[in-house]
C-alpha cells in the first residue's frame, strides 16, 4: 500500500493517486460524522476529506448534507457529515433526517462532542450509542475547554462510554491522525437504552466521574462575548460589523474585478473573440451576433453586446463572481468566529415584528450573496409560515451580489443619493411587507432558542473549504443560466416579441411607473438574470428618477430562474404563485410611490 507525501501515519486524508488500484476498486465503507450544531463537525470533515466533497439534499426533504471520500489503512471510506442535531428524538426536519441516516446504518459512527459543553453533548452521544452501531468519539475543542478551566479525563470517559475516545482540535488538526488510526477500533457501546430523566441521571454520573473544573478569572474574550450581545453596545458593534463587512466585500470584489479578472478578460479573451469574428462571418451574420454579440458604438462591449462568448462569460465570471467570492469569504469568517448567533440575538426583536425570529437574519444575509442559498437556508426556520415569509422577503427585497454590482454600476455615476434611494426603498419594503405578512398570515412567531458558541480563532482551511463549496455551486448554477438568458435576450432583441409585450404593458409602465414602454423588455428579462436586465436599461436614456424607479421595479420582481426553481421546491407550487403575486404587487406599489415622489421633486 502506497501513500502520498501528505499522508499521516495509518491513513490518507484524501483520494490518492499513489494508492493501490485494486484497493480503489473496493466498495467504500460508510462513516457517519454525528454531533450537535457548532461542535466543529465541518472543520473535522474538511480535515478528513480536503476539498473532495459534494453537497446534496436528503431524498424527499430540503435538508442538505455533505459527503466526501478518504483512504484509511488501505480501505476506502465514504464520509457523511450528518445534519447537526441535539437529539435523535426529532424536534425539527434536520433532526428527523439525522435519525433516518443513523437508522440506515454505517460501518463507523464518529460522534463529535464539544469538550466545553460535555453534559449537553452526552445526551445525543448516549442516544447514538444506544443504537448499537460501531462508534468512536471525537472529543473536540479540548484546547478551548482547557482555557475555560475544564479538564476531562479521556481514558475515564472511554471506560464510561465503552468506545474509543480521542481528544481533538479540528481547526489545528490535533488528534486527527489518532482518530483516523482508531477508526478501526470502533465498537458498539456498552450503554443500555435509557430514556428521559434516567438518561440525564446517567449523564450526571459520567460528568462527575470524568470532568474537573477549576476556577478561572473572566478573560478579555469573555468580556467581548458579553459586550456583543448587550442591547446597546452589541447593537453598535453589529452596525460596525455590517458596515465593515460591506466595505470588505466591496474592496475585495472591486479589487478582483479591476486588477485581476477584467484585465485578463479584456487582454486575453477579447482579442481572441475579435480574431474569431471574421471567421464567423462578420457582424452581419447570425453566428457572430449570437456568439460575439451586437456591436456597441462600432465595438464589442463584453458587458452589453449580449454574445454567448462575451457577455455570457463576462457577467458571471468578471462582474458577479468577485462579489460572490468576497461575500462568502466574509460570511464564512463571521460563521467560524462565532459572531452570527450573536447577530441573530441582536436582531430578534426586529425580526419578531415581521413574523420571524432572530436567526432568520442569517438566510437574509445569505441572500445578499445569492438568493438561492438564502432561500434554501430558510429551512432552518421552524414553521412553514416563517419559511414563506422569509423566502418571500428575500426574493422581493434582498438584492443578490450580482444585482448589487449592477445597481452600483448603473447608478453610481449619477450620484450616491440615487444608490441610497434604491437601497432605502428595498429596506423599507422588506420591513413594511414583512409587517403586513405577519399581520395577515395565521400563526405565530416562536421564540428564539439558539446556542451561542464562544468566540473562536477561525481555521483558514475550514473557511477555504466552505468557500470552495459555495463558489463551485454558484458556478455550476450561474453560468448555464446566464448563457440561456443572453441567448434569449439576443433572440428577443431581433424579433417583434418584446415590441408587442411593451405595447401591451405601455399603459401600466407610463401611468404607474412613469417609464417608457421599452423598459418592459429588460424588466421582464429579469426573470432570466437580473444583472443582465439592469445592464439593458443603461442605453435607454432614462433620467435619474426613471432609472431609480426602473431598477427598484426590476429588483423587486421576477427573480432569476434558479430562484423560481428553489422557491417552487421549498414552498410548493401554490405558495410560490402566492409569493409571486405578492412580489408583483409590492414592486408596482414601490415603483409607483417613487415615481410620484420624483414627479413632485
Amino acid at each position: 500500500m502506497k501513500f502520498c507525501s501528505q499522508c499521516p501515519p495509518g491513513g490518507c486524508l484524501r483520494p490518492c493517486s499513489n494508492a493501490d488500484p485494486e484497493m480503489q476498486a473496493l466498495p467504500p465503507k460508510k462513516v457517519l460524522l454525528v454531533g450537535n450544531p457548532n461542535v466543529g463537525k465541518s472543520a473535522l470533515f474538511s480535515r478528513l476529506t480536503g476539498v473532495h466533497a459534494v453537497s446534496s439534499n436528503y431524498p424527499g426533504t430540503t435538508v442538505g448534507f455533505t459527503e466526501g471520500n478518504l483512504l484509511i489503512g488501505g480501505k476506502r471510506y465514504r464520509l457523511i457529515d450528518v445534519p447537526g442535531a441535539y437529539t435523535i428524538e426529532p424536534t425539527n426536519e434536520a433532526e428527523e433526517v439525522a435519525r433516518r441516516i443513523l437508522e440506515e446504518g454505517a460501518d463507523v459512527v464518529v460522534i463529535t462532542i464539544d469538550a466545553t459543553a460535555l453534559e449537553r453533548n452526552l445526551n445525543l452521544a448516549l442516544q447514538v450509542l444506544e443504537l448499537g452501531q460501531p462508534s468512536v468519539v471525537a472529543l473536540n475543542m479540548v484546547d478551548e475547554a482547557r482555557h475555560e478551566g475544564v479538564h476531562i479525563d479521556v481514558a475515564a470517559l472511554e471506560r464510561e462510554l465503552g468506545v474509543p475516545v480521542i481528544a481533538t482540535v479540528a481547526v489545528t488538526g490535533q488528534g486527527v491522525s489518532e482518530l483516523i488510526t482508531r477508526l478501526g477500533d470502533a465498537r458498539a457501546g456498552e450503554t443500555d437504552a435509557i430514556e428521559g430523566p434516567a438518561r440525564w441521571l446517567r449523564i450526571g454520573e459520567i460528568v462527575k466521574a470524568v470532568q474537573m473544573i477549576e476556577h478561572r478569572h473572566h478573560s478579555l474574550r469573555d468580556r467581548i462575548e458579553d459586550l456583543s450581545v448587550h442591547s446597546g453596545w452589541g447593537a453598535l458593534l453589529g452596525v460596525f460589523v455590517i458596515l465593515g463587512s460591506f466595505l470588505a466585500v466591496r474592496f475585495l470584489g472591486e479589487g478582483l474585478i479591476n486588477y485581476v479578472l477584467d484585465p485578463i478578460f479584456n487582454g486575453i479573451f477579447m482579442p481572441f473573440f475579435e480574431w474569431l469574428g471574421p471567421i464567423l462571418g462578420g457582424d452581419g451574420s447570425f453566428l457572430f451576433r449570437t456568439l460575439i454579440g451586437m456591436p456597441i458604438a462600432g465595438t464589442i462591449d463584453p458587458e452589453l453586446s449580449f454574445g454567448l462568448l462575451t457577455t455570457g462569460l463576462y457577467v458571471p465570471l468578471v462582474m458577479v463572481l468577485p462579489y460572490v467570492v468576497a461575500f462568502y469569504a466574509v460570511l464564512s469568517f463571521l460563521e467560524d468566529v462565532g459572531y452570527l448567533p450573536r447577530f441573530a440575538v441582536l436582531f430578534d426583536a426586529l425580526m419578531h415584528r415581521i413574523g420571524l425570529h432572530g436567526f432568520a437574519i442569517v438566510p437574509n444575509l445569505l441572500g445578499l450573496g445569492c438568493n438561492v442559498p438564502g432561500i434554501m437556508a430558510t429551512r432552518i426556520l421552524d414553521s412553514r409560515r416563517e419559511r414563506f415569509i422569509a423566502a418571500t422577503l428575500i426574493s422581493v427585497a434582498v438584492p443578490c451580489a450580482g444585482l448589487q454590482a449592477m445597481i452600483i454600476g448603473a447608478l453610481g455615476d449619477l450620484g450616491g443619493r440615487y444608490v441610497l434611494a434604491v437601497y432605502g426603498t428595498l429596506f423599507a419594503s422588506w420591513v413594511i411587507l414583512g409587517r403586513i405578512l405577519h399581520k395577515l398570515l395565521p400563526g405565530y412567531s416562536p421564540e428564539l432558542v439558539i446556542e451561542i458558541p464562544p468566540y473562536r480563532m477561525p481555521s483558514l482551511a475550514g473557511i477555504g473549504f466552505k468557500l470552495w463549496l459555495r463558489i463551485k455551486g454558484f458556478l455550476i448554477e450561474a453560468i448555464p443560466l446566464v448563457l440561456v438568458g443572453v441567448l434569449i435576450a439576443n433572440l428577443l432583441s431581433t424579433s417583434s416579441i418584446m415590441h408587442s409585450v411593451s405595447g401591451f404593458l405601455s399603459p401600466l409602465f407610463r401611468g404607474v411607473l412613469g417609464l417608457p414602454p421599452e423598459t418592459a423588455g429588460p424588466i421582464l428579462l429579469g426573470f432570466l438574470r437580473k444583472d443582465i436586465a439592469v445592464g439593458m436599461l443603461l442605453p435607454m436614456g432614462l433620467d435619474p428618477g426613471q432609472m431609480v424607479v426602473a431598477v427598484v421595479t426590476l429588483a423587486m420582481t421576477f427573480p432569476c430562474i434558479a430562484t423560481f426553481v428553489v422557491l417552487w421546491r421549498e414552498l410548493g407550487l401554490r405558495d410560490m404563485l402566492l409569493s409571486m403575486g405578492i412580489m408583483i404587487l409590492a414592486a408596482l406599489t414601490a415603483g409607483g410611490i417613487l415615481n410620484a415622489l420624483f414627479s413632485l421633486a
